[in-house]
């Protein structure tokens, strides 16, 4: 039975993950919490060892939310487990690497599977609902309809973008006419903060999957 002092030491260890993920140096996304064998709740932005079953808590960063650009992408945990049978299924179905998808997850909402944008895109995928309605997605709060859509459109893009994936990327984000538009990524401010983050955790994740 876990007493009043590891209680404290685990509120207190919250506390400054907490204040670590508020502060804008840091800007961590997410934070991982287990249970180890003695019965002691730990909460860090560090993942547990490879043996350990844990929860993911996750803090809002949408795509489109310019508070996300105080993140530091390139020091932010990634999340190389949360949903892998459907990550990895869509991957091979579409012929899209796994890194680049868990990229655009990441990016897009911070795996949260019920995430809802300010502009009304839903889900793990941040799929729009007239894109839904393209791919037959029925349920985008559904990890495996969301990822099977959105890995297919992700897809798409890449074919009509020559294997581009930076302008996979901005088309997923601003729209393949903008694209068009402007002859390559479309100046736009958050299309082109999309690009850069979706750059950096696509090398990241391609490094360690």
């Amino acid at each position: 039975m876990q007493g009043k002092a590891g209680k404290s030491l685990c509120a207190g260890a919250l506390m400054s993950v907490l204040l670590a993920l508020s502060a804008p140096t840091v800007g961590q996304a997410q934070v991982y919490k287990w249970v180890d064998e003695n019965g002691v709740v730990t909460f860090s932005n560090i993942a547990p060892p490879e043996n350990q079953d844990f929860k993911v808590l996750t803090f809002p960063c949408y795509a489109s939310d310019p508070k996300c650009r105080s993140v530091s992408w390139e020091k932010v945990p990634l999340n190389t487990r949360s949903f892998a049978n459907e990550i990895r299924s869509a991957a091979l179905f579409n012929s899209v690497e796994e890194s680049l998808i868990r990229a655009i997850i990441h990016a897009e909402s911070a795996y949260q599977a019920d995430a809802r944008s300010p502009k009304g895109a839903q889900g793990l995928m941040q799929l729009m609902p007239a894109t839904q309605a393209e791919l037959q997605v029925s349920d985008p709060y559904n990890p495996e309809d969301n990822i099977r859509g959105g890995a297919q459109y992700l897809a798409q893009l890449l074919t009509e973008f020559d294997g581009d994936f930076e302008l996979a990327a901005a088309a997923y984000n601003a729209g393949p006419s903008a694209v068009y538009k402007y002859g390559g990524i479309p100046p736009f401010d958050e299309t082109r903060e999309y690009v850069r983050r979706v750059r950096i955790l696509y090398r990241r994740y391609d490094q360690v999957l």
